[in-house]
C-alpha cells in the first residue's frame, strides 16, 4: 500500500446529520475540514429520520430548512393511539409548531449538507474511508491514518471530532470508557407503501404489551416500528410470521391488502438491538465526541437526530467564539461537553420514563 498524506484544520471522522452539519458549518466560515465516511455513498436505510423543533430550528438557523423542504419532507399532522383497529385518543400539534414531527429522509437531508458543502473550498470529502488509528505528537491527538480504496492515508489536523455513531471508531481508538443503558426491549423495522389516502400521521398501538408505531415517510411509505423483548430475535424468527401479520392487520385494518402484499418473511424486517449509552468523557486531548458516538438515544420520541445536530450546533458556536481556530482547544471542548451532558442525559431518563409508561396511554380512565 501506498501512504499519502493531506492536512486540514477539523478532521470529522463520520457523515451523519451530526458530522455533515459542522463540516458544512466550518467550511462555509473558510475553516478547512476533512469530512472522513467509511461507506461508499449515504444511501443508508432505517437511521433516525423525524425531526422536532429542536432539530427545524437549527436548519432554520442556518437557512437550510427552506432548501430541504424544497427536496422532499413530510409533516404529521397528529399522533394517534389505536385498539383493534380504532382511534381512542389523539394528540394535536402544538399551534407554534404546526406538527407532529417531520420526516426527512436522512439522503435528503445529508445530500442537501454534502451539496452545499462541496464547492466550498475548504471542504474535503472522503468516503469508502476507514480510520484505523490516532496519531499523536507530544501527548495530543494530531490525525488519523485511515484506508481507503485499500491505500493508507494520513490526515494531519488540529483538531478531531468522531461522530461515527454508536459503534464509534475513535471513540474505541481514544480509549473512552462508555457505558451501555440497556433498555429492556429490541426493535424491528419495516417499510411498505402507505395505502391511498392514509393520512401524515404517527399511529401507535399495544401488541402483547409490546408498542407497536407507524409513522407516515415522505414518498408515499409507513415506517413499522414494533418493539420486541430484548434478545428474542432468533427464537422469533424459528416461528412463522403469520401470526405477526395478523396483529399488525387486527390493529390498523387499512393496512391487510398492503401487508400481504410486502411483508411475507422475517427477512422483511430489519432488526435494531436497543441500547443508549452515555461516556466518562467526551473529550481528550485534541479530540472530541458528538452525536451518538458520545451519547447513543433509544429510538423512543425520535430524538437522536435533533440530538447530534444541537451538538453540532453547540459545538460550532464555541469554535467560532474561540475567535481563531488555533485558539481552540480542551477546554473549549470541554465547555461543549458541560452544555450538552446534562440536557442529553436529562433526555435519556426521560426516554426510560416514557418506555415504562406506554402501556397506561392504553388503560381506560
Amino acid at each position: 500500500m501506498k501512504a499519502y498524506d493531506f492536512k486540514t484544520d477539523v478532521c470529522i471522522i463520520g457523515a451523519g446529520p451530526a458530522g455533515a452539519l459542522l463540516a458544512y458549518l466550518l467550511s462555509s466560515h473558510n475553516i478547512s475540514v476533512i469530512l472522513v465516511e467509511r461507506n461508499e455513498n449515504i444511501n443508508k436505510e432505517f437511521r433516525g429520520e423525524h425531526l422536532n423543533e429542536t432539530g427545524e430550528a437549527i436548519l432554520r438557523k442556518y437557512k437550510l430548512f427552506d432548501e430541504l423542504e424544497d427536496v422532499g419532507l413530510l409533516r404529521m399532522d397528529r399522533v394517534e393511539y389505536w385498539d383493534h383497529g380504532e382511534v381512542f385518543k389523539t394528540i394535536m400539534p402544538d399551534e407554534r409548531v404546526n406538527h407532529c414531527g417531520i420526516h426527512v429522509p436522512q439522503k435528503h437531508l445529508l445530500g442537501l449538507l454534502l451539496k452545499k458543502s462541496e464547492p466550498l473550498p475548504s471542504f474535503n470529502l472522503l468516503l469508502n474511508t476507514r480510520v484505523v488509528e490516532l496519531l499523536e505528537e507530544d501527548g495530543q491527538f494530531s490525525g488519523v491514518k485511515a484506508v481507503k480504496n485499500g491505500q493508507e492515508i494520513t490526515i494531519k489536523s488540529s483538531l478531531i471530532v468522531g461522530s461515527d455513531g454508536r459503534f464509534s471508531t475513535v471513540r474505541k481508538l481514544a480509549d473512552i470508557p462508555f457505558e451501555k443503558i440497556k433498555h429492556g426491549y429490541d426493535l424491528l423495522w419495516a417499510r411498505i407503501p402507505a395505502p391511498k389516502d392514509w393520512e401524515p400521521t404517527v399511529r401507535m398501538a399495544l401488541i402483547e404489551n409490546e408498542q407497536l408505531a407507524l409513522f407516515t415517510q415522505q414518498g408515499g411509505y409507513i415506517q413499522i416500528g414494533w418493539n420486541i423483548k430484548e434478545g428474542s430475535y432468533p427464537e422469533l424468527r424459528k416461528q412463522p410470521i403469520t401470526k405477526f401479520v395478523n396483529q399488525l392487520i387486527d390493529a390498523f385494518p387499512q393496512l391487510e391488502d398492503t401487508v400481504h402484499a410486502y411483508l411475507h418473511s422475517w427477512d422483511d424486517f430489519v432488526l435494531l438491538q436497543v441500547q443508549s449509552s452515555k461516556c466518562e468523557t467526551w473529550v481528550k486531548n485534541n479530540l472530541v465526541i458528538i452525536g451518538d458516538a458520545a451519547h447513543t438515544m433509544s429510538p423512543t420520541g425520535a430524538i437522536g437526530i435533533n440530538s447530534a445536530m444541537k451538538d453540532a450546533d453547540v459545538l460550532f458556536q464555541i469554535m467560532m467564539d474561540a475567535g481563531s481556530i488555533n485558539q481552540v482547544g480542551r477546554v473549549d471542548f470541554e465547555v461543549f461537553e458541560q452544555i450538552r451532558r446534562h440536557e442529553v442525559e436529562q433526555q435519556q431518563k426521560e426516554q426510560l420514563m416514557k418506555e415504562e409508561s406506554f402501556g397506561n396511554q392504553f388503560i381506560p380512565v
